[in-house]
């Protein structure tokens, strides 16, 4: 579902209903857009500004693309300018492709280390929008469920979502499955606490993951 609606110019005072994303025009046409029609309700905004795409419960996506890889330092500026005026939590999903891995590892830096945000590498917009789509259908989840009952997943995450946690130092696949299996999604990975990651994977490979997903 795709509509255009008036919405203030600003991303951070735009509220996003639960299983809605609010996509930058900039995006309208794109690989990730159409992925994303009929899976959640999309809604298309020229304001957003730096933001790429508004999820619920002040949560933002900037996407960077290939293209903004190899153009140059732009993508860079638009992070920090990012981080430095907005309030929302920004997760940041990178294409890394066989022509911009050379640039990864200084994204990679600049993300986690430099500015402590979330960094998710995906192969092509399409694992991007796969992650988008867990992103949205886990906080609708969170908005109904009771906290005190952890419910079992009727099936394992999408690939995107298990490579992308296979990215982080010292997580292989079986540790990404038993992650996954055991905090659902990304999204909750991320706001785990240290010593429930160490139940998972034990107390070296947790402050790993802590450190990078937090650093």
């Amino acid at each position: 579902m795709t509509t255009k609606a008036n919405f203030p110019a600003t991303a951070g005072s735009i509220v996003v209903p639960y299983g809605h994303v609010i996509a930058n025009e900039k995006w309208r046409g794109s690989e990730v857009a159409q992925r994303l029609q009929g899976k959640v309700r999309l809604i298309f905004e020229d304001g957003l500004g730096l933001v790429d795409f508004h999820l619920s419960n002040r949560t933002c996506i900037l996407l960077i693309s290939e293209a903004d890889l190899v153009a140059g330092d732009e993508f860079k500026r638009r992070l920090v300018k990012f981080r430095n005026a907005s309030s929302l939590r920004g997760i940041v999903i990178v294409e890394k492709t066989q022509i911009s891995g050379q640039y990864y590892s200084g994204v990679q830096k600049l993300v986690v280390l430099e500015l402590g945000m979330v960094l998710l590498p995906v192969a092509n917009q399409g694992e991007a929008s796969q992650l988008i789509i867990q992103l949205v259908r886990e906080q609708s989840r969170d908005r109904g469920s009771n906290p005190f009952v952890r419910k079992q997943r009727s099936q394992l995450a999408e690939p995107a979502v298990l490579q992308a946690v296979q990215h982080i130092p010292g997580v292989g696949k079986t540790k990404a499955l038993l992650l996954l299996q055991r905090f659902g999604s990304i999204h909750r990975l991320c706001n785990t606490p240290i010593h429930e990651l160490e139940q998972v994977v034990g107390q070296t490979v947790a402050q790993q993951i802590y450190t990078f997903l937090h650093s």
